[in-house]
């Protein structure tokens, strides 16, 4: 088969692409804005990337992706499937037009560029917190005026929207990844999003105590729910899935890929504190005007972002997944403390490098 892919010099896509290099014969053509850059990931990747790996120029947030026509014309008619994971991946207000330009208008992109190619099967990759709001996530279509808490959540469900309204041209399916994070394996990652933004922004704020003049002993506080849950993934086990769905996703269906028994903040905030050696970290659930110290502001300040996922817990369905993945070699996620505990090392650890 012939399978086109966007975001492939992503975190996940390049997991995506190694998998499909490692378990498939495919011939897969590959989006790139930057083709340096393609090229340096492919070369690290096993199986016969030069035979079996293209690259095309391009840019998602360009009608048909900045194709030219002899790329199309050479691609017309022969595009099995058509994996869409480039997005961006931030919860600023302040970039909701870049948020929309990229994840929404380089959907519709996507989708304008399957639908001329004639693809038989679209694979959309979005996000399970288009669950916005929601206590419960379900593997359905929510409003598309669904209460959510940031612009990417918005930018997701539109999308969503938009990926299921071409039905009618191709087989489309949606897969959606909670907190991606580490390789279960290796802890391997490559990302300043959602989990690693907010270590890092710990990390920072820890340099910076180092250097002022405040005693060992003073706790500084993180305002979050100790028992809530937080739902993190490891990248391998979504590229197993997305991998997986190339043979077996049904079309018109979602299916949540996230993780069953997720860890608690407090859990996940004590391994940090760990591997950090950080132990003046506290959560509190609430915090009265006022009673925060300025550095305490400062701090929460820098995680504002991700309050609404530290505040609370989202659980989630996954049986279309499990059936997904029944009778495959990828089994349904069990992730031990032990497994978090090596991928946030791991991520320090690599920091203290560079």
């Amino acid at each position: 088969m012939t399978i086109f892919l966007t975001g492939s010099t992503g975190f996940l896509g390049g997991k995506l692409l190694n998998n499909l290099l490692e378990t498939t014969d495919h011939t897969l053509y590959v989006l790139v804005r930057d083709i340096k850059k393609a090229e340096r990931l492919i070369a690290g990747l096993s199986g016969d990337v030069e035979n079996r790996v293209r690259l095309l120029h391009g840019d998602i947030t360009k009608p048909l992706c900045g194709l030219d026509d002899t790329d199309i014309q050479a691609l017309s008619g022969n595009v099995d499937i058509f994996y869409h994971l480039a997005a961006l991946v931030k919860f600023d207000e302040e970039l909701r037009d870049e948020l929309f330009a990229i994840n929404y208008s380089g959907t519709e992109h996507a989708l304008e560029l399957a639908k001329l190619l004639q693809a038989k099967q679209f694979l959309y990759i979005s996000t399970a917190y288009t669950v916005g709001k929601r206590a419960h996530g379900v593997e359905e279509l929510y409003p598309i005026d669904a209460n959510v808490h940031n612009p990417y959540e918005e930018s997701k469900v539109k999308s969503e929207h938009l990926a299921l309204s071409y039905a009618d041209h191709m087989d489309v399916s949606i897969l959606r990844p909670s907190i991606i994070v580490g390789d279960s394996e290796t802890g391997e990652a490559d990302s300043e999003f959602t989990l690693y933004g907010f270590m890092r922004a710990l990390d920072v704020f820890k340099r910076r105590i180092a250097r002022s003049a405040d005693k060992s002993e003073t706790i500084y506080h993180v305002l979050g729910s100790k028992q809530s849950t937080s739902n993190l993934v490891p990248v391998n086990y979504v590229a197993d899935v997305l991998a997986v769905a190339a043979k077996k996703a049904q079309p018109n269906t979602i299916y949540n890929i996230t993780n069953p028994s997720p860890a608690t903040n407090y859990d996940i905030l004590t391994l940090i504190k760990n591997a950090l050696d950080f132990h003046q970290l506290e959560i509190i659930e609430h915090a009265e005007p006022g009673t925060l110290t300025a550095k305490e502001e400062k701090l929460n300040g820098m995680i504002s972002v991700f309050n609404a996922y530290v505040s609370r817990s989202f659980n989630f369905d996954d049986d279309n997944t499990q059936q997904l993945i029944e009778g495959t070699n990828v089994k349904h996620l069990n992730m031990p403390e032990a497994t978090l505990k090596m991928i946030i090392e791991a991520y320090f650890e690599v920091s203290e490098q560079k």
